[in-house]
């Protein structure tokens, strides 16, 4: 099964969830813009549309889509609006692609569980919109921390 997840510079994302028991495989990339076959550059001019995103491939024998919600809500801030950390602008907004109804519901459930649970002072900003095309980053991006020792 796919996931698709936007919380900031999908170095660090895509790094958690490549150790996350489970994941099959991960990819980052570009998705939820207008620009088809962005590149790095052009994204980074804030004029896309596009999250830095990560694709995972998760097997739902060994962890569900809400074990992977955990991780990400757990990873990043989602009450900042178009900013990670240092990062800002759309391309780092916190966002949750999903890649069929059911998703959807588990997704918009959590949410709401995150933003009752009293863990945050002001609203939960996460975005949960359908998966549109992913665009993989270019190779030089995927498994970044990896190439560079710093997983």
């Amino acid at each position: 099964m796919k996931a698709t997840f936007g919380a900031g510079c999908f170095w660090h994302v895509e790094d958690l969830l490549a150790k996350t028991k489970g994941v099959k495989s991960t990819k980052v990339g570009y998705t939820g813009g207008q620009l088809p076959n962005p590149t790095y550059e052009e994204v980074c001019t804030d004029r896309t549309g596009h999250a830095e995103a990560v694709e995972v491939e998760f097997d739902p024998e060994e962890i569900s889509f809400e074990e992977l919600l955990d991780v990400f809500w757990n990873n990043h801030n989602p009450t900042t609006l178009n900013r990670q950390g240092p990062d800002v602008g759309i391309q780092y907004r916190s966002a949750i692609f999903y890649h069929d109804e059911k998703q959807k519901e588990i997704a918009e459930k959590s949410k709401q569980s995150l933003s009752e649970s009293g863990r945050f002072d002001i609203p939960v900003v996460t975005e949960i919109v359908p998966a549109p095309t992913f665009y993989d980053a270019e190779e030089y991006h995927q498994k970044y921390f990896k190439k560079h020792g710093l997983s």
